[in-house]
């Protein structure tokens, strides 16, 4: 093909996807809140991503947040089986809408993360969730619907333990402080020599910085960028997590972010755990390194090493809330309850 063929076929229209283009965020009209669990509430169990076992697994699970005070009523299709997948999409997301319609359940939590909540974000019915707002809590590939259900509705999420965490001390106070109480609280990390094994607290950018929580697996977040379940981010304040991750896909995923024009909009930066993630520091950067690289030049405040992410000692976050962070004291403030008050 002549090169002046090759002009003509390109075009107004062959040079416009090549450019630049802003990408669309939503921006949620409102802040809808859930309700408070209480300590004999119903937990609905659900399996939006990967399966967990056989049942005697699914067993074990159910009777863990049993013992924690709450009843429990599973999915139709939260033990069924597709592939790697707990059930088809259709079925992951009937089982979600259902308990968001069902007025004997005051919370919603995955048996597990895993894959495949993102291929569920289109059959999720958006408008039954904001017509019945309740707590859905969850992390790892649970992102997903935590950031498309806020994004598209305004509702405060929570990015906390599945059904199969290992529900220690810690995380078991900080689920019952957060969700329990409808009042705001400052989340901090404790001093404790038990808390020694994870990543310290590393200050990037000193300083406050106030904005909307959001925020999750960074992997997962990545694999959403383009789409419409994402928020607006500007003025936000993002924390990531990840596991199992080498510094250089932690690297290209946060420049994707950047690129994306993510990180240029955000008020403020929060990095948690990224657990078995940095082990090729001899082959290149530290993960520390690679953060400075990418978030240093925001000028916003940042910090690293809070308890967020694939851990057993985690706290629980409302995404789409109000809060002040510190990056010097790695403090968390909410500026208002993530809930509403029981009747």
């Amino acid at each position: 093909m002549d090169r002046k063929k090759f002009l003509g076929l390109m075009g107004v229209g062959g040079i416009a996807p090549l450019m630049p283009t802003e990408v669309n965020f939503s921006r949620p009209k409102k802040i809808l809140k859930p309700s408070a669990l209480k300590p004999n509430g119903t937990i609905g169990l659900v399996s939006p991503a990967s399966i967990v076992g056989d049942d005697e697994e699914y067993d074990k699970v159910v009777e863990r947040i049993k013992q924690l005070g709450f009843n429990v009523k599973e999915g139709r299709h939260a033990r069924a089986k597709y592939g790697y997948f707990a059930g088809t999409d259709k079925q992951r997301a009937q089982d979600l809408n259902t308990m968001f319609r069902d007025p004997e359940v005051d919370a919603i939590m995955p048996f597990r993360g895993g894959w495949g909540a993102n291929r569920i974000l289109d059959f999720i019915d958006y408008e039954l969730i904001a017509d019945n707002p309740k707590i859905l809590v969850g992390y790892s590939d649970i992102t997903s619907l935590l950031m498309a259900i806020y994004a598209q509705t305004g509702l405060v999420t929570f990015h906390g333990p599945v059904a199969k965490s290992i529900w220690t001390y810690f995380t078991t106070g900080q689920f019952q402080k957060v969700l329990g109480q409808a009042q705001p609280h400052t989340l901090e990390r404790p001093t404790g020599d038990e808390y020694k094994q994870y990543a310290p607290h590393a200050t990037i950018t000193q300083g406050s910085a106030s904005g909307r929580l959001v925020g999750g697996n960074l992997t997962v977040l990545t694999a959403m960028i383009g789409s419409e379940y994402l928020p607006d981010w500007s003025g936000n304040i993002l924390f990531l997590e990840d596991v199992g991750e080498d510094v250089y896909r932690i690297d290209r995923m946060l420049t994707q972010l950047k690129l994306s024009g993510v990180l240029d909009r955000l008020s403020g930066f929060i990095f948690g755990q990224c657990t078995g993630c940095d082990h090729s520091e001899e082959r290149g950067f530290s993960l520390n390194e690679i953060l400075h690289q990418h978030i240093k030049p925001l000028g916003i405040p940042a910090y690293a090493g809070a308890l967020i992410g694939h851990i057993d000692d985690m706290q629980t976050l409302p995404v789409g809330l109000p809060v002040t962070m510190d990056a010097e004291k790695g403090r968390i403030a909410f500026e208002e309850s993530p809930l509403k008050a029981n009747n």
